[in-house]
Order: structure tokens, then C-alpha cells, then sequence
């Protein structure tokens, strides 16, 4: 049976990848400065595999015996990705504005600060 943290960490990670897929429809990647001048097509299929090899390592360093150490890291880039988030609140690209997203978005940090305090006590 897996711990409350695990299952608490999952589902972060569950929000993470909604926040991606909700991410590519709303074209996140004329935030970036390497594809805001892309032509869109372009810019959507490179945004896209890039999540490729990142979602490849996101899981095999979860499925490896440095576990905790992908929890803490994980942790603190959910938290920095929030906080991007709402510096960038006011860019005239962003199309997160929007309750659904904001729901996917602001959630992760939290979730990751009370993740990462309760695996500094544990």
C-alpha cells in the first residue's frame, strides 16, 4: 500500500502533467524566448517532444533507487514553475488566465511545499 506522501506526491505529479497538456493548447510556448518567434506550427511540435525526454526522465529517476532525491527535486521545480507562473501572470502571451488553469497551476506549488516540509521532517 503506498504511504499518504507517495499518494500525495502523485497526484501532484498527475497535476503537473494536466498543467503540460493544458500547456500545449494554450500555447505556452510564446512565453519561451527560443520559440516566440517560431512559426506556431513549429513551435508547437518542438514544445511538444521536448516534454519527451523530460517526462522520460521524470519517471525513470522515480522508478530508480534515488527516489527521494527526485521527490525533493521535483518538489522544488513544481514550486519554481508556480512561482514563473505568477511573475508571468501579466504577459500578454499568457492564456492561462483562467480559472481551470489557475486550478492546475497554483495547487502544484502548495502541494509541493507541504510535500517537501513533510519529507524534511520525516
Amino acid at each position: 500500500m503506498p504511504s499518504l506522501l507517495l499518494i500525495l506526491f502523485l497526484f501532484n505529479l498527475s497535476l503537473f502533467l494536466l498543467h503540460e497538456m493544458d500547456a500545449i493548447r494554450r500555447s505556452e510556448w510564446k512565453l519561451f524566448i527560443v520559440f516566440k518567434d517560431m512559426e506556431a506550427e513549429k513551435a508547437y511540435t518542438y514544445f511538444t517532444w521536448i516534454h519527451l525526454p523530460l517526462y522520460t526522465i521524470i519517471f525513470s529517476l522515480l522508478f530508480s533507487s534515488y527516489q527521494t532525491i527526485t521527490f525533493w527535486v521535483l518538489d522544488v521545480f513544481f514550486i519554481i514553475h508556480t512561482v514563473l507562473h505568477f511573475f508571468f501572470e501579466k504577459h500578454p502571451q499568457n492564456e492561462f488566465k483562467n480559472r481551470f488553469s489557475r486550478t492546475l497551476i497554483y495547487p502544484m506549488g502548495c502541494i509541493a511545499l507541504i510535500h517537501l516540509l513533510f519529507l524534511m521532517l520525516k
